[in-house]
């Protein structure tokens, strides 16, 4: 059973970069090699989520998912059951994204979500395999957030299932080291140049949005200078261990650091520069 799974993790891995390796060498917004520096810290995620955490998030979310199911009638549903598949997809993406945008805009405000958050922010060499470097708690916290509209609505558990395995390849394209030419379309659809540029230095760079950019578009923190960032990471010192990074959250809130940063005075001058 245990060779069993960590072939289907080792299989995994190898189906990831076969998708998203070609993709790099072909567009990269960036020159940058394979074994990057921090790739086996990221490597150590990625066997951190798919060995040790990740099927305590899903047991997490699914008796999360059990609580609230039994809060909504039956006959409700059964009538959002029995709407066409497509619009299913339609609402739970909507739905999910607006709750994650804010939610994520929430973890950029807030000290302690901060801390969680800043381990995946830590990242300094952008690529499909980096996006698995995600604090346990951060997870959960994301996870929970992208299916709460699902789960009030009554979705079923095969359409939840199959968006979090598309959510999470769409994780590792938008983390990928590539540069699309795609022009306006990327204000629709999203592309990685855009969340390249959520992971500048800056903590206020914007571009909170997941799937789609509309969000940002609509709250005023769209972002796309026509270039990708000079740096990518944190301005703050954090550990470059895999245990010290699981612990850092809990670690004291350094002297003068505020709890809660308020918000930019005014929205974000849009930028975009149609290359």
């Amino acid at each position: 059973m245990l060779a069993a799974y960590l072939l289907s993790v080792g299989v995994g891995f190898l189906l990831l970069a076969a998708i998203f390796r070609p993709l790099e060498l072909a567009f990269p917004a960036k020159r940058q090699r394979f074994f990057r520096p921090e790739w086996f810290l990221d490597l150590s995620f990625f066997l951190g989520q798919y060995l040790l955490w990740g099927g305590l998030v899903f047991l997490a979310i699914e008796l999360f998912g059990a609580r609230l199911g039994g809060v909504l009638p039956p006959a409700w549903r059964e009538a959002v059951a029995a709407q066409p598949y497509w619009l299913q997809v339609l609402e739970v993406i909507l739905l999910g994204d607006f709750l994650l945008y804010w939610g994520h805009r929430l973890q950029h405000r807030v000290g302690f979500l901060w801390r969680i958050h800043s381990i995946h922010h830590s990242i300094e060499h952008l690529d499909w395999l980096a996006a698995h470097r995600e604090h346990p708690l951060d997870t959960i916290y994301t996870v929970a957030l992208v299916n709460l509209p699902g789960f009030l609505l009554g979705f079923p558990m095969e359409t939840l299932a199959g968006f979090f395995a598309f959510r999470g390849l769409w994780a590792g394209f938008i983390h990928s080291n590539v540069k699309l030419p795609i022009g306006p379309l990327r204000m629709l659809i999203g592309a990685p140049e855009l969340h390249h540029w959520h992971h500048a230095r800056d903590r206020n760079a914007g571009n909170y949005a997941n799937l789609s950019p509309v969000m940002d578009l609509i709250f005023g923190t769209y972002c796309h200078p026509g270039q990708e960032p000079e740096a990518f990471g944190l301005d703050t010192p954090i550990s470059r261990r895999f245990l010290g990074q699981l612990w850092h959250p809990f670690k004291r809130r350094p002297a003068g650091d505020p709890e809660v940063l308020p918000l930019p005075a005014g929205p974000r001058e849009e930028i975009e520069q149609v290359a």
